[in-house]
C-alpha cells in the first residue's frame, strides 16, 4: 500500500483568521497539501489515499462481470489499461489478450504488468484510429477511458461483447469552484447507448448511478486533482488556495467532504 501522507494538524490555539482556519494552522495546512501536490502518482492506482477517501458502492460489480465475460472469450481488448492494475485480475486468458494505453509512462508499467501473463500491451489512445484489423476482437472492456464508438464497431466482430463503466461526471462542485469547465459533457448513457447503436451494437444492461464521494481531509482532494488533471487542467495549491481553504472550513465543520459522483454502466453485444 502506499505510504499515507502525515494528517493535517488540529490545534486550535488561535481566534480563526477570514478563511476560517485557525492561522496557527494555516502554514501548516499549506505543508501538507503541498505535499499532496508532490506526491508521485503512476498507473491507476489510488493506494496512496486509502482510509481517506470513500465512494459507495456502486449497484453493479465491474470486475465480476468482465472476468465472467474473459473466461468466455477467445480475442480480448482492454482500452484505457492505465498501468494494467485492473485488467490483471480478470485472468487466466484463455485466448489472445491485447491491452491499450495512450499515456506512455503508464505503457511501460502496463507491460511490467502484463506482459507475464501473456497480454500484448500497445500504445494507443483511445481516441483513435485504433492498430487492429476489422473484427479482430469477441471481447471490448472499458472502465473509465475515452470510447470513439465507430473504432470500437470496426475492430469487433459480430457477436461480440463491450463491457464498459464510464464516469458522467465527477467533482462537478470543485471544478465550478474552480471555475473549470466540465469535460466529456457529452458522455452520457443516452449519448453513448446511441452512438454505440449505430455501430450495430444492442443495448443489453444500460444504467446510470448517482452517489457520494467522501473525503476525510482536503490533502486528499489535492492529491486527487492533481492526478487527474482534465478534471482541473490549471490546478494547483498556489492558484487554488482559496477555494481549498473554503472546502477546509466545511471539512472542519460537518467531519468530511462530499461530493456527487455519476457514472454510467453499459453491457452491449454486437449483432
Amino acid at each position: 500500500m502506499g505510504a499515507r501522507g502525515p494528517s493535517p494538524p488540529q490545534d486550535r490555539r488561535e481566534p480563526p483568521d477570514r478563511n476560517g482556519v485557525d492561522s496557527v494552522n494555516r502554514d501548516a495546512l499549506i505543508e501538507h497539501w503541498k505535499r499532496e501536490e508532490n506526491e508521485p502518482f503512476q498507473g491507476w492506482n489510488f493506494s496512496h489515499l486509502e482510509g481517506r477517501v470513500f465512494q459507495e458502492n456502486l449497484p453493479w460489480d465491474y470486475v465480476a462481470t468482465a472476468r465472467a465475460r474473459v473466461a468466455d472469450a477467445r480475442s480480448i481488448l482492454d482500452m484505457a489499461t492505465g498501468g494494467g492494475e485492473v485488467f490483471s485480475k480478470l485472468g487466466p486468458f484463455q485466448g489472445s489478450a491485447t491491452a491499450m494505453e495512450g499515456y506512455a509512462p503508464n505503457v511501460a508499467l502496463a507491460e511490467k504488468r502484463l506482459q507475464p501473463l501473456g497480454v500484448k500491451v500497445v500504445a494507443c489512445g483511445e481516441a483513435g484510429p485504433y492498430p487492429f484489423a476489422d473484427s479482430s476482437f469477441d471481447l471490448v472492456l472499458n472502465r473509465h477511458g475515452g470510447l470513439w464508438s465507430p473504432e470500437v464497431g470496426r475492430i469487433t466482430r459480430d457477436g461480440a461483447y463491450l463491457v464498459t463503466e464510464q464516469v458522467g461526471g465527477c467533482l462537478e462542485e470543485v471544478q465550478s469552484a474552480c471555475g473549470a469547465p466540465k469535460p466529456w459533457a457529452e458522455n452520457t448513457l443516452p449519448f453513448v447507448s446511441e452512438k454505440l447503436s449505430a455501430q450495430g451494437f444492442k443495448i443489453l444492461e444500460g444504467r446510470t448511478w448517482t452517489g457520494k464521494i467522501h473525503y476525510q481531509d482536503v490533502g486528499a482532494l489535492v492529491y486527487e486533482l492533481k492526478a487527474t488533471p482534465w478534471l482541473v487542467p490549471d490546478f494547483s495549491v498556489k492558484k487554488y488556495m482559496d477555494v481549498l481553504f473554503k472546502y477546509q472550513e466545511s471539512l472542519e465543520q460537518k467531519g468530511e467532504l462530499a461530493f456527487d459522483s455519476t457514472y454510467f454502466w453499459i453491457v452491449a453485444k454486437k449483432t
